[in-house]
This record gives structure tokens, sequence and C-alpha cells, in this order.
């Protein structure tokens, strides 16, 4: 049986492990999304939309949220619905995954976890070359801190010796 440490965990570890839980978190909100993506077609939407918005519409038509739904439903077509729900399931499944293989501490899935992340990254900034969005910089920068966590938690777990319990 393996030993446990009985030393108190250090701020990076502790940053680690909050950084699974978020990202664990992350992944499951973002395979619920995917699945809800799948039933809310553009009909849907516009639909929701209307029911949202049609009251502050007829005190302001010119509500700048109100206003800003209206143009996003009309430009959500089927084919981002779909690429919207694949996306999400995906990217949250493999969250998901990666985060429970961390969790279990396999030593394999700190590099595959990084890789994954910085691959993230790449993909979010892309996006936001295209759309621009803050929330795009924010995710790639919080990909990017659990990227420097990962690296060190894995590093203080390569050089550590596993020792046998007797």
């Amino acid at each position: 049986m393996i030993k446990k440490s009985t030393k108190p965990k250090d701020l990076f570890h502790l940053g680690f492990e909050l950084g699974l839980i978020l990202k664990g978190l992350n992944g499951l909100l973002e395979m619920i999304g995917g699945i809800l993506f799948l039933f809310l077609n553009p009909d849907r939407l516009n639909y929701i939309i209307v029911l949202l918005t049609q009251n502050e519409l007829s005190q302001d038509p010119n509500d700048i949220v109100a206003n800003a739904l209206i143009n996003l439903s009309h430009s959500f077509s089927v084919s981002t619905q779909h690429f919207g729900a694949f996306y999400l399931l995906s990217h949250g499944l493999i969250k998901c995954i990666l985060i429970f293989l961390l969790w279990r501490r396999k030593s394999w899935a700190y590099p595959l976890t990084i890789g994954a992340l910085a691959l993230f990254i790449l993909y979010q900034l892309y996006r936001y070359i295209i759309s621009p969005s803050w929330f795009l910089i924010a995710l790639s920068i919080l990909d990017a801190v659990m990227i420097g966590l990962t690296l060190i938690e894995y590093r203080k777990m390569r050089s550590q010796p596993v020792q046998l319990e007797e």
C-alpha cells in the first residue's frame, strides 16, 4: 500500500485541486449544455427569446440586452446548433475524463492534459480572432494557469519516491 504524507499541502497543490474541481464542474456544465443544444433548434430559441424579451421591448424598444438576444437568435442556425452540441459534448467529456484520470493520479494523464489544454487554448485563440470575446480570453488564461499547475504537480509527483507500508 502507498503511504500518504502527513505534511500540509502546498499552495500549488491546493490550487491544482481547486482547478480540478472547477474544470470538472465546467466539463459537466458543458456536457449538460451540449445535451440542451440538441433540443434547442432555431424555432425553439426564437420562441424562448420572444418570451424573454417581449415585455422589456414593449417598455423600451431600444433595450441593448433584449435586442442583442434577438440578433443572436436570428443568427442561430441548425448547423450552429449541431456544432454547438458537438463542441460542448466533446469538450466537456474530454475535460471530465482528464480530470478523473488526474484525480486518480495516473502519471500518463498529466502530459495528456497539458496537451489537451494547450489545444483548447489554440482553438479558443482562433475563435477569438474570428469573433473577439473577453470570455475566450478569460477561459484561455484559466487553461494556461491550469497547465502551469498541472506541470508543477506532475514534476512533484515524479520526484517523489513511492513509499510502501509494511
